[in-house]
């Protein structure tokens, strides 16, 4: 008689010491309390805590680097994998690849990989984990000079819902590795590693311009005519705070020297005409310095005190793609939403696409909004319980009013607000996704409120041109 699957690796149960550290999130406005969280050591450990929680059909759910905007990585009563115990970052420079932990957070892969001279284009967020941001796409100041980093992924190791260890890279099971780049983290498998290409990277320029928030309107104006047709090698972000801030900025980052940098960016003084900048800084510095500055931790790796996740806020944030420039009359709306902010931390920012990123088809990831001018994500942050109410219908006020003007969402910013959001999210690429939903995962192991649904029995099927590589699951060996 088979013996009925156990938990192994590091199991964190209620009452346990720990418990509540374990449970917690990145946003303090989710508070669950799961059945079991198991930190997994290895791939085994993820295999035994699929088998244990679809024996006894407790709910799953994946967790890496904690910081799903909604909460979803944690569930009441179900069980917890979490994989950031698995966080190696082993470099094979001569093949010009990373193989990497999917607990690994972003942090720990840029040191270890600036150590032998190399990179990937990922997120600011220091303790951002490598698993969800390269599932759902992977946008950060780098993306227009070499990709999203789901761009970059070669190959992952992944736990499947009938608990077996499956590769997928582009021999054997590619559809499964196309639906990793950017199909969303939790829908078909628990990956356990990531197989990268890497990118040489050595020093970089970087800049901040601010203006006084009164030419917000001239400051957008010449950031949309610049940003998205910049020089591929420069990503540039514009941030728009609550008015009360007192100002706006631009943040950027060049692969190259501060001297050419002065000289790209001379449109963004120029073409804001009668808009005077408060303040303007370039510098060359290496990359890891500026990995620092825009993560918030400073330029100086040896004084970075980076903890294991990020402490723990309050917040509420939401997405949408510009794929036309604005008129007056959209940034007038955003204006005066951000006139109307409860409170200084709010914010619109918006990432300037093109480059690299365009110039993979949309349907060649899972990741559809390559044609993207730019990504708008709504922000507000509180420290007080009694503000939440008013900042979470502020920022919903805001993404409604700006509908007329934008399309989709990103779902590396998941909402559960957000209408139509299987298409906001993927696009053209929602039926495929759910095709290899059907294919492996049929029977919704991996479920939460916004995971992928499979396709239907008779639509199941991957499209004409896109034939599976590689077994499927045989769904006999799920328990």
């Amino acid at each position: 008689m088979t013996s009925a699957p156990r938990l192994t690796g590091r199991v964190v149960l209620p009452g346990d010491p720990g418990y509540d550290d374990a449970r917690e999130v990145q946003n303090a406005r989710f508070s669950r309390s799961p059945r079991a969280i198991v930190f997994c050591q290895d791939a085994q450990d993820v295999v035994n805590a699929i088998r244990w929680a679809t024996a006894r059909g407790a709910e799953i759910r994946a967790r890496s680097g904690r910081h799903s905007y909604e909460g979803f990585s944690v569930v009441d009563d179900g069980l917890v994998i979490d994989v950031s115990d698995l966080r190696s970052v082993r470099v094979d420079r001569e093949r010009g690849i990373a193989v990497i932990g999917a607990g690994a957070d972003l942090i720990a892969v840029y040191d270890a990989l600036w150590q032998v001279g190399v990179t990937l284009p990922a997120g600011s967020c220091p303790t951002v984990g490598i698993a969800g941001l390269t599932l759902g796409g992977g946008f950060g100041l780098l993306s227009r000079a070499l990709g999203l980093t789901c761009d970059s992924l070669l190959a992952v190791e992944m736990v499947t819902a009938g608990g077996e260890v499956v590769r997928a890279d582009a021999e054997d099971n590619a559809e499964l590795l196309w639906a990793c780049q950017g199909g969303g983290g939790g829908n078909f498998g628990i990956v356990t590693s990531f197989t990268f290409k890497t990118h040489p990277i050595s020093d970089v320029s970087i800049f901040k311009i601010s203006w006084p928030w009164a030419d917000l309107e001239r400051v957008f104006e010449a950031w949309q005519a610049f940003a998205p047709h910049a020089d591929e090698r420069l990503t540039c972000i514009l941030k728009l705070p609550a008015a009360a801030s007192g100002e706006v900025s631009c943040v950027g980052q060049l692969l190259g020297r501060g001297e050419e940098l002065r000289r790209l960016i001379q449109p963004l003084f120029s073409s804001a005409r009668g808009a005077e900048p408060s303040s303007a800084s370039i510098e060359t510095v290496p990359y890891l310095d500026a990995v620092g500055r825009f993560g918030g931790l400073g330029g100086d790796p040896e004084r970075w005190t980076v903890h294991p996740r990020q402490q723990q806020a309050s917040y509420k944030n939401t997405s949408a793609y510009a794929y036309e420039r604005f008129g007056a009359e959209a940034i007038a709306t955003l204006a005066a939403g951000l006139s109307r902010a409860p409170n200084p931390r709010c914010l619109v920012q918006l990432n300037g696409y093109g480059g690299a990123v365009g110039r993979v088809a949309p349907d060649a990831t899972a990741f559809p909004h390559r044609s993207a001018l730019w990504s708008l994500q709504y922000q507000a942050y509180w420290t007080a319980a009694a503000e939440e109410a008013e900042c979470v219908a502020w920022v919903e006020r805001l993404r409604r009013a700006m509908l007329p003007y934008v399309r989709g969402a990103y779902i590396n910013y998941i909402d559960a607000e957000v209408e139509g959001w299987l298409t906001a999210y993927y696009g053209a690429n929602a039926a495929r996704l759910a095709a290899i939903k059907a294919r492996w995962d049929p029977r919704e192991v991996f479920r939460f409120a916004r995971s992928i649904p499979p396709a239907p029995p008779e639509a199941a099927e991957v499209p004409p041109g896109r034939a599976a590589q590689g077994g499927a699951p045989d769904e006999r060996a799920a328990p």
